[in-house]
């Protein structure tokens, strides 16, 4: 019996180390020196503290400022609710949504008369999309240059900056991430002049 145990022993011994140790090691450093960036989540720093990941979205409400996707996660972009709604196209929840979307849009956006991209209206599968379709960045530009007290023209200017082509130039659509967005306007502009009671 023991002739059987000792070989058995030793073997899971040799793949603890070798699995649960060494490769986890390789893996873990082999990703820091290559890939350090996305290793640590790919997250965006301010004055020397973490902003936030350009992974995830996050819930923008000022006029100054871009807003992103809607968001099905958690009361949004809520990471330990990810997930989306999966609500059908008939589901009354989802059409009342859509349609308190749109008048939302509407009454922050009254500048902006087009047609409102798919994608404001629309929440992605994870609820935590940190990206818009530059279409939805234009949409919105009136409103951000109007309480930046800008002329459209710049921010137009940064949402083009902002638009990242699609992967290897087929694969995804173009697309603009909102906390980057957002990020250099303050940047180049300083914050939005907004009333102490809205900030």
């Amino acid at each position: 019996m023991s002739r059987e145990i000792a070989p058995a022993c030793k073997l899971m011994l040799a793949f603890t180390i070798l699995l649960g140790v060494a490769y986890p090691l390789a893996t873990t450093g082999l990703a820091q020196l290559l890939f350090s960036n996305a290793a640590n989540g790919s997250l965006i720093m301010k004055d020397g503290r973490v902003v936030g990941s350009s992974l995830i979205g996050q819930n923008f409400s000022k006029p100054g400022y871009f807003h992103g996707r809607p968001s099905a996660a958690g009361n949004g972009y809520d990471t330990t609710s990810s997930g989306g709604s999966n609500y059908g196209p008939t589901n009354q929840k989802l059409i009342d949504r859509v349609k308190a979307d749109i008048e939302k849009f509407r009454r922050e956006n009254p500048e902006y008369s087009g047609p409102i991209p798919a994608d404001l209206l629309t929440a992605s599968g994870s609820g935590l999309d940190p990206d818009i379709s530059p279409a939805s960045a234009l949409a919105q530009a009136p409103r951000v240059a109007k309480a930046r007290r800008l002329p459209v023209d710049k921010i137009h200017q940064a949402i083009t900056r902002s638009t990242e082509a699609p992967l290897f130039g087929f694969v995804g659509e173009p697309r603009v991430n909102v906390l980057r967005l957002n990020l250099a306007l303050d940047q180049q502009f300083g914050p939005p002049a907004e009333p102490a009671a809205t900030r």
